[in-house]
């Protein structure tokens, strides 16, 4: 069987070694070239990436690309892993081929029902619109959106490795869905983020697909190669608000930072969890000035080193929590051992109260 997995891009980067990645440069129609195969070439919608992102890329593979059995989408610095954490291999790929129909990532577990989540960080008609065409296109998978798109699971990022005829059959349908909700939406006036609206439903109706048809898919793990390129920015913007003590700059930057970009807190861009750390300092200083505490960030430690702090106070009240799941029937047991911890760290018993608050929602019993 020839596999090949196309790593999708918009820059340069360092590829996997094995040949089975292909570097694939998306909305080349746009943009310099980086040295790599493109999506711009034959028939294309490669001048159309910012609305769709990666779907560029992963339209030109169904009508351009018949040198293989099996294809799979992937991200420059987001891939397919196995259990143990190494990268798949031509050998990896035939074995789950043979069991299963697609390859796709966990799925991810959403703090609110689909319909919610997108309607707070997108247009909301334009997934009214998606369902008004599935309903006339494909009445038949209307039911099951209509029900979907109230839970709160989804697949993400547009990732899959399956056989070829498959991949074709999928991209058949999601385009001929996509190209109709493009005609009757209009993104003009989207920031960046909102334009690529059509890859982010894509993302649902990947979801949508695979249950209608029920597919026998391996959820697999996906590994991180890099952090994004923005996330690294505000937290090297973030860390020097913390140097100066500035917390009503840190907290206004990043305010406008996820105004801007929704999506920053999500795992896929915060893979080490160090924004949300961010905003829990921020929130944590606060509430110890309007307390008379000293803040924590005049204990002057380096950004590593405080976020470290923070890592590990939420640590011990995850297994605090763990070991006392009927908090409110034993609240006074629970702020003892919590203050023994913050006080043998030189943190404040707000530091311990917020970390209550984030991890295990202490709130109302963790008050004097």
């Amino acid at each position: 069987m020839k596999v090949q997995i196309f790593a999708m891009t918009h820059k340069a980067f360092v590829p996997p070694q094995d040949p089975m990645y292909v570097p694939l440069q998306v909305g080349r129609a746009c943009h310099e070239p980086l040295g790599y195969a493109a999506d711009h070439t034959g028939d294309s919608i490669s001048a159309l990436n910012a609305y769709y992102s990666e779907l560029t890329g992963v339209y030109w593979l169904w009508k351009n690309y018949r040198d293989t059995d099996a294809v799979g989408i992937c991200h420059y610095r987001r891939y397919f892993i196995a259990e143990d954490g190494h990268l798949y291999t031509k050998a990896d790929i035939e074995r789950l081929l043979l069991s299963y129909d697609m390859v796709v990532t966990k799925k991810l577990v959403l703090r609110m029902p689909y319909y919610d989540g997108f309607s707070a960080t997108h247009d909301e008609k334009d997934l009214l619109e998606t369902a008004r065409v599935v309903e006339e296109k494909y009445p038949d998978y209307a039911p099951l959106f209509h029900k979907m798109v109230h839970e709160r699971e989804t697949y993400f990022a547009n990732m899959m490795i399956c056989r070829k005829p498959l991949y074709d059959k999928y991209c058949a349908w999601l385009f001929d869905i996509l190209f109709e909700v493009q005609k009757r939406t209009d993104p003009t006036g989207y920031d960046n983020y909102r334009k690529r609206v059509y890859g982010f439903l894509s993302e649902f109706l990947l979801t949508v697909w695979i249950v209608k048809n029920n597919l026998h898919v391996y959820e697999s793990c996906v590994g991180m190669s890099a952090e994004k390129s923005e996330t690294e920015e505000i937290k090297l913007q973030l860390s020097a608000y913390f140097a100066k003590k500035d917390i009503p700059g840190a907290k206004k930057y990043l305010l406008d930072a996820l105004d801007t970009r929704p999506d920053l807190l999500m795992e896929a861009s915060d893979i080490r969890g160090e924004l949300k750390l961010c905003m829990q300092v921020i929130a944590t200083c606060e509430y110890e000035q309007s307390r008379g505490e000293l803040p924590i960030l005049e204990q002057g430690m380096p950004f590593a080193e405080l976020l470290k702090q923070l890592r590990q106070l939420n640590q011990f009240v995850e297994r605090l929590c763990g070991e006392e799941p009927d908090l409110a029937a034993d609240a006074e047991a629970f702020r003892k051992k919590l203050r023994v911890y913050t006080d043998a760290h030189g943190l404040s018993g707000t530091a311990g109260e917020i970390s209550a608050q984030v991890i295990c929602g202490a709130g109302q019993f963790m008050q004097n």
